[in-house]
């Protein structure tokens, strides 16, 4: 048993020092190396009274990059919503949440 996790442990780190990690898992939570793909088109629909489209983006996760398509979400009267959008940092790429600002 403790030669099977030796071994294990010894293929994990292999792999990391090799890397043959996920591009998007290279720096964890805190940052991404690769930037994300650009946005797809979305057509936007029409109109809702009393509420604002937050377009699409891509999320960050485990295996890369998802696509989360564009949502309708309630209106914040005396606010205008700015969308999600993805930073490029020195500790590498950073989603920035989206959030109401007067």
């Amino acid at each position: 048993m403790k030669r099977q996790l030796m071994l294990a442990a010894a293929v994990l780190a292999a792999g990391g020092a090799f890397g043959l990690i996920a591009p998007a898992e290279a720096y964890g939570p805190g940052g991404y190396r690769d930037a994300p793909p650009p946005p797809r088109a979305e057509g936007r629909p029409m109109n809702r009274p009393g509420q604002v489209w937050v377009p699409g983006h891509y999320e960050g996760g485990r295996g890369g990059y998802a696509w989360r398509g564009g949502y309708w979400q309630n209106a914040r009267p005396g606010y205008r919503f700015v969308p999600d959008r993805w930073v490029q940092t020195p500790r590498g790429w950073v989603m920035r949440p989206g959030r109401w600002v007067r």
